[in-house]
Order: C-alpha cells, then sequence, then structure tokens
C-alpha cells in the first residue's frame, strides 16, 4: 500500500521554524532518493530539497541556507527543518520520491500535504 503521510506544518511568523516530517511506505522509501516539494496557490509544484538514499543533499536556490533535508532510512521517514521562514514560503508542501529529472518516480501518487502559512 502506498503511503505518504506529511505532517508539522502550521502558521508562523516570518523568521521563524518549523520542522515537517513525512513517513512513507517501505515500498516507496527504500533505495529512493526523496524530496519536499511546495504547491503555493496560483503556482505550479516545485522541488525545493531532495535527499539521495546515500544521504546527499541538494536545495533550491530560494531556501538554500535556510532549509535542511534528512532522513531516518531505518524509519522510513523523511524531514525538512525550514529557519529563517519568509511570507514568500507559504505553500502546502508534499514530501515523494525523486527520480529522473528530479520528478517523482511514480507522480499520480501524493499525499495529502501540509499546510505551511508565514505571515508577515
Amino acid at each position: 500500500q502506498v503511503q505518504l503521510v506529511e505532517s508539522g506544518g502550521g502558521l508562523v511568523q516570518a523568521g521563524g521554524s518549523l520542522r515537517l516530517s513525512c513517513v512513507a511506505s517501505r515500498a516507496f522509501f527504500t533505495f529512493n532518493g526523496m524530496g519536499w516539494y511546495r504547491q503555493a496557490p496560483g503556482k505550479q509544484r516545485e522541488l525545493v530539497a531532495h535527499i539521495t538514499w546515500g544521504g546527499n543533499s541538494n536545495y533550491a536556490d530560494s531556501v538554500k541556507g535556510r532549509f535542511t533535508i534528512s532522513r531516518d532510512n531505518a524509519k522510513n521517514t523523511v524531514y525538512l527543518q525550514m529557519n529563517s521562514l519568509k511570507p514568500e514560503d507559504t505553500a502546502v508542501y508534499y514530501c515523494n520520491t525523486v527520480g529522473v529529472g528530479f520528478k517523482p518516480v511514480d507522480p499520480q501518487y501524493w499525499g495529502q500535504g501540509t499546510q505551511v502559512t508565514v505571515s508577515s
């Protein structure tokens, strides 16, 4: 059974921090790169951070130096520590695999996402 369950979002003031968590089914998680995507109102979903099975990470320029992605392979869980949040970080955040072309391995599967709202 495919499962992607995100949590940890909320309302925070600019400059604040949040930590997102995502538990994935083992079939989705094992050996796959994992990433955090976000979708703001009226915009396309974008990949903001991803991490390989071995722990190498990369970030979009817009979040570099502020966000940190990590994973616990024993728990099938990926995290996103978000610091120095800005109003433009407001979006629904989703986790998913990251495959060829920095897109999900199987894009038909998405979780419910978690809303992050940053007030100015």
